[in-house]
């Protein structure tokens, strides 16, 4: 069960848990997240879970598919390391994981 760190944009940090298979969104959802709104329930047709992947760990995920790349053109502020947490997967790899929540949602 890997550990995902959440950081907010206030600089708090959230440590969570969340089972193999299940998502940065889920994770962020099951522990009340604050920031991580997922309008959609994770369908990939709203951008209220953007985020921002930490570092190295970009590379941790496939590659965005086009929807997902779409929709971050309308994500507040978006970065090199946007991403929307219903598309982030987690694997045991990702002990550690950090993901970085934006002031706001579009």
């Amino acid at each position: 069960m890997p550990s995902v760190i959440f950081v907010l944009s206030n600089g708090q940090r959230h440590l969570v848990n969340e089972a193999v298979g299940r998502t940065v969104m889920d994770a962020a959802l099951d522990q009340g997240i604050p920031g991580i709104r997922a309008q959609c329930g994770g369908g990939c047709t709203c951008c209220t879970c953007h985020c921002y992947v930490e570092g190295g760990w970009q590379g941790q995920f496939p590659t965005p598919i086009d929807d997902e790349q779409a929709l971050l053109e309308y994500a507040w502020q978006p970065r090199a390391e946007s991403r929307l947490a219903c598309q982030l997967k987690l694997t045991a790899a990702h002990e550690g994981l950090v993901i970085e929540v934006p002031e706001k949602q579009a």
